[in-house]
């Protein structure tokens, strides 16, 4: 229950409605007041038409000293707030306040149905507000303030005029409603600025991680200092603090229509690419591979490894591969893989042309055998590159007798002589066998 100020009187919370002194709602009441069953009368409408003509000349006549008065104590509780002139070099928030009161006086005196004042001024209070990074509460709080004041001085002048007080009452619940439409035009310039806001900050967001992202060996023009500084001022912006790494990811939805994951604060991500790109600040940092993991619920895709900040094309290229491989089922699908958990598969899977090469001519003593016998000979290779063991160890990672193991060495040495001695033609097998384990096609020959 609110009470009229400077009266012990309560008075009922108004509803959204707006409406004038004794007219009733859609939903039979006025405010939250109950109007009287039909046929019995509203106490304003029995004020004689005299009696409320004094009050509306009086209120009139003070409207303008006590929007003065009003936008002093806004401006001194609420100091934040700006002060902007018209072109006649008057604040526009002195003109709205007194405009709002205005128009209501008269409302009362003419007994229109509803009374109306333009929306600009109020829609620009929202907008203020919302440019601001100011919140709803604080709006809502100088509107209270504004109201408490006029009903203050509204009631001084019943007073003086003998305004009955049900009358009064019935005014009190009017203006509250007249105020919840000025509030509403206020809330919808708020939304209108916070829309907009938020629009401009993806946009310079996404140009951020452009910049980001971007190749800059193919813009020599620009040196390392000269992009530091550009990234600095881009950051700035949307104020994103410079980390000091970084690591890149790219995603795939779920389906067309999927809500942007919950990243956290500081990561950047632009949802607009038909594959979406994000890029995490400091992801080594305490906690955040676990929020990663959590948001990431549901989406696939992978993170590359930590970079510096300027290096981060080059975390997103590693993404990019893993990708690809995730596509061509090569590295686990159905989720978002860190690259640094893959780092093997990365480096002898990305290069296909290159290992297959290598494999053509260090494979090349495989080709003349059956291809469930160079399989063989390939895991039996493979399995002693790897553990410089005997024939017992190799049979034991196997599964199969020692024997069998030494009969497939004999064999290996015959098929490439005293090269399987050299250390490097050692590492190319290994390097060449452990890509086509990875691929599932160890042993195989393209001549």
């Amino acid at each position: 229950m609110r009470r009229l100020p400077g009266s012990a009187e309560p008075v009922s919370s108004p509803t959204p409605a707006l409406g004038p002194p004794g007219a009733t709602t859609a939903s039979g009441t006025l405010g939250s007041r109950t109007v009287p069953p039909p046929g019995a009368r509203s106490a304003w409408h029995d004020v004689p038409r005299s009696q409320v003509r004094r009050f509306a000349a009086l209120a009139m006549a003070e409207a303008p000293t006590l929007a003065e008065e009003i936008l002093r104590e806004i401006r001194r509780e609420y100091p934040h707030v700006p002060v902007i002139l018209d072109d006649s070099g008057e604040p526009k928030s002195l003109i709205g306040i007194r405009r709002a009161i205005e128009i209501f006086v008269l409302h009362l005196e003419t007994a229109e149905d509803r009374p109306r004042v333009h929306p600009e001024v109020f829609q620009d209070f929202g907008r203020g507000e919302g440019i601001g990074g100011r919140s709803l509460d604080s709006l809502q709080a100088i509107y209270r303030l504004g109201v408490r004041l006029t009903w203050r001085r509204l009631a001084e002048i019943g007073q003086r005029v003998d305004i009955p007080p049900p009358a009064m009452y019935e005014l009190v619940d009017a203006g509250y409603e007249y105020l919840d439409g000025l509030v509403d035009q206020s809330v919808r310039g708020y939304a209108e600025a916070a829309a907009r806001q938020a629009g401009e900050r993806l946009r310079l967001q996404r140009e951020l991680m452009e910049l980001l992202l971007a190749e800059h060996r193919t813009r020599p023009a620009a040196g390392p200092h000269e992009i530091a500084a550009t990234l600095a001022e881009r950051a700035a912006r949307i104020g994103w603090p410079l980390p000091a790494r970084v690591s890149a990811g790219v995603l795939l939805r779920p389906a067309r229509q999927a809500v942007a994951p919950a990243v956290g604060e500081g990561v950047l991500l632009d949802m607009e690419a038909e594959q979406p790109r994000m890029v995490v600040p400091d992801p080594d940092a305490a906690g955040r591979p676990e929020l990663l993991r959590r948001a990431m619920t549901g989406w696939a895709g992978a993170i590359g490894p930590p970079v510096p900040l300027v290096d981060a094309a080059k975390s997103l290229r590693w993404a990019e591969a893993a990708l690809r491989l995730m596509e061509r089922g090569l590295l686990p699908a159905g989720e978002v893989l860190h690259c640094t958990e893959h780092t093997e598969a990365l480096v002898l899977l990305q290069p296909e042309e290159l290992i297959d090469d290598l494999a053509r001519r260090t494979l090349a003593p495989l080709a003349h055998c059956g291809r469930t016998h160079a399989r063989r000979l390939a895991e039996t290779l493979l399995a002693w590159l790897e553990t410089r063991g005997g024939a017992a160890e190799v049979a034991g990672r196997l599964g199969v007798h020692p024997q069998t193991v030494r009969y497939r060495l004999r064999q290996i040495r015959e098929l490439w002589g005293d090269e399987i001695d050299d250390p490097d033609r050692r590492f190319e097998l290994e390097l060449v066998l452990r890509a086509q384990r990875l691929r599932g096609d160890l042993g195989r020959f393209s001549p």
